[in-house]
């Protein structure tokens, strides 16, 4: 067993500094359970109720909402800095997961599906609850059957708690790298916006490029292309011989130990709820349902790759079945697509491609930065890295 460095003390939750306490989440905070409800109680005029589709990426969010009416029931609102834990769900893999309530959202309720976790220790304990060491613990805890974790196992997860000036150093550390994660998703966000704009004008014609005039020419797309589909009996393989990509019926990108295509093309899945194109140069296979445009007559292929995520509803709106959504090949060649010259094409295909490589550079830079905080996290929840040690730097 290796000896404990100075100043640290061996513990059930790893190695932390001496003065540091290991407590149980209820010794120091409550857990409070979530409003059960049935379909007759919900009221659109009614209380919003939190549920799991409310919390993503730690973050509350409220593209899916349920109102309830509250009359006749008992329920405890939430507070500003509660902690709003999915405790219940049918994936396994988003019991744990959670979200800070702020001074806005206050006074709601949340559903039975959910807790919140109360202490006056919560802005630190948020930054906790996204490490190692409470995700070990919420792992430890599921029951065998249903995937759950109750309020009396959740009260007794055992976390290293420091002293209190030094859980306020770490959470305003921490919270600095979560603004710049928040200002740079914001930025992203901002970008995208402004490309989906851009593209709907550009593949309209509505804004058309100095020097550029005349009325575009309407044709099929399967007569400016070849439409192709993959074969049902193509050869799977591991990731250690594959070596071409493999377009699947879903969204989803695999491996091939053949390919049959090769060359530019747009990929178009023929099931699914979206029907958003792919574009690829090389070698590649794909699913029999799976379609590739290729050998583009009087057209770009990215051209024809934004024209098509333009008007990716219009896929949806011809899909067949009602459970999973399907696409016929004669669809696809009668589509009628509105094409530029081959100039225009060229220029409008430069300008959506800078955009989406200055949102990709975005994108990478965000990855960065939370991985960055994902490890700085990690050694100051540990105390492995004490926040005296780091003060100027951040």
């Amino acid at each position: 067993m290796s000896k404990v460095r100075e100043g640290y003390k061996q513990t059930k939750v790893g190695v932390i500094p001496e003065e540091w306490e290991v407590v149980r989440l209820g010794d120091v905070g409550e857990v409070i359970s979530g409003l059960t409800y049935s379909p007759k109680n919900i009221d659109k005029n009614g209380v919003l109720v939190l549920r799991s589709s409310n919390v993503q990426n730690r973050k509350l969010v409220f593209d899916d909402n349920v109102f309830v009416n509250v009359d006749t029931l008992k329920f405890n609102p939430v507070q500003e800095n509660d902690i709003l834990i999915c405790v219940r769900n049918g994936s396994k893999s988003l019991i744990g997961k959670n979200a800070l309530v702020d001074k806005e959202n206050e006074g709601v309720a949340f559903g039975a599906f959910m807790s919140v976790y109360r202490s006056q220790y919560n802005v630190y304990m948020f930054q906790l609850f996204d490490t190692r060491i409470y995700k070990r613990e919420v792992h430890r805890n599921l029951g065998a059957t249903i995937n759950s974790i109750n309020g009396s196992d959740l009260k007794k997860f055992k976390i290293p708690l420091p002293p209190l000036k030094e859980q306020q150093k770490i959470a305003q550390i921490l919270s600095t790298w979560d603004n710049a994660i928040s200002k740079q998703e914001a930025l992203i966000k901002a970008k995208e916006q402004l490309k989906k704009g851009l593209m709907h004008k550009l593949l309209s014609g509505e804004v058309r490029f100095e020097g550029f005039e005349g009325e575009w020419e309407e044709v099929r797309l399967g007569d400016i292309s070849d439409i192709q589909t993959g074969s049902s009996n193509r050869e799977d393989s591991t990731e250690e011989d594959g070596k071409y990509t493999f377009f699947d019926r879903s969204e989803d990108i695999r491996t091939s130990s053949r390919y049959l295509f090769e060359g530019e093309a747009v990929i178009v899945a023929g099931e699914g709820q979206r029907f958003l194109p792919k574009y690829f140069i090389g070698k590649f296979d794909l699913h029999q349902r799976t379609y590739s445009i290729m050998n583009f007559k009087k057209s770009i292929g990215k051209y024809i790759f934004y024209y098509i995520w333009e008007n990716s509803n219009y896929f949806l709106a011809q899909a067949v079945g009602s459970t999973v959504k399907s696409l016929r090949l004669p669809m696809f060649k009668k589509m009628k697509i509105k094409l530029p010259p081959l100039k225009e094409q060229q220029k409008i295909a430069q300008v959506l491609s800078t955009a989406d490589k200055e949102i990709e550079l975005l994108k990478n830079e965000l990855e960065t930065l939370k991985e960055q905080k994902r490890g700085l996290m990690q050694r100051l929840l540990s105390g492995d890295v004490r926040t005296d040690n780091i003060k100027e730097k951040v």
